[in-house]
């Protein structure tokens, strides 16, 4: 059975938006952009090691199209291959078939009957990058199976976060943690058995 997996850069106060570069994402004024580019923490041993298996993305409308808009230039990067070549499931009401990223199938209709679907079959787990509104959602039913959180020794004040306001509590389990040389925690969490909290 497949898992769906959030594989994210975050701030010590929660944001994940915006770690990519500076106009990446500038809703609500944001001008912090680029803020996980120094750590380099993606490419690091610890956060390669905690992600094995990584062969299928799940994706929002936003971040694919951003991916979509600079990966496929990128023709020297052997990454580029991977993503052109890897599938790329993605969920919106708005983009329309046929997607134009080789490999990409749009999740039509509801999309948690989708997923909850596509959790039962054989095949590789399903990782979500960057895709805030997809994670909130499938935050809200229950339908991530792993967190591996990179997170950052920075404090933003402003920004998406990971988790919103309207969030219903939760637990998680902490399953590994590790550090990189400049101070990014990779911690891996798996939701634990609901509580009273």
């Amino acid at each position: 059975m497949r898992k769906i997996i959030v594989f994210n850069n975050v701030t010590l106060d929660g944001v994940l938006q915006a770690p990519g570069k500076a106009d990446e994402d500038l809703r609500g004024e944001f001008r912090h952009g680029g803020w996980a580019v120094p750590y380099g923490a993606m490419q690091s041993p610890e956060a390669s090691e905690s992600m094995p298996g990584f062969r299928a993305l799940l994706l929002g409308r936003r971040t694919y199209e951003q991916l979509y808009d600079y990966w496929p230039k990128q023709t020297n990067n052997p990454f580029t291959e991977m993503l052109n070549t890897m599938p790329k499931y993605v969920v919106s009401t708005t983009l329309q078939e046929p997607l134009p990223w080789s490999n990409s199938i749009l999740l039509k209709g509801d999309a948690v009957a989708l997923l909850r679907t596509l959790q039962q079959q054989e095949g590789d787990d399903l990782v979500v990058m960057g895709s805030g509104q997809l994670i909130r959602s499938l935050v809200k039913h229950n339908l991530v199976d792993r967190y591996v959180l990179l997170i950052h020794p920075l404090v933003l004040g402003s920004g998406q976060r990971l988790f919103g306001e309207d969030d219903k509590p939760m637990n998680l389990q902490l399953n590994s943690v590790k550090a990189t040389a400049n101070g990014v925690i990779v911690a891996t969490y798996l939701p634990a058995n609901p509580s009273e909290i």
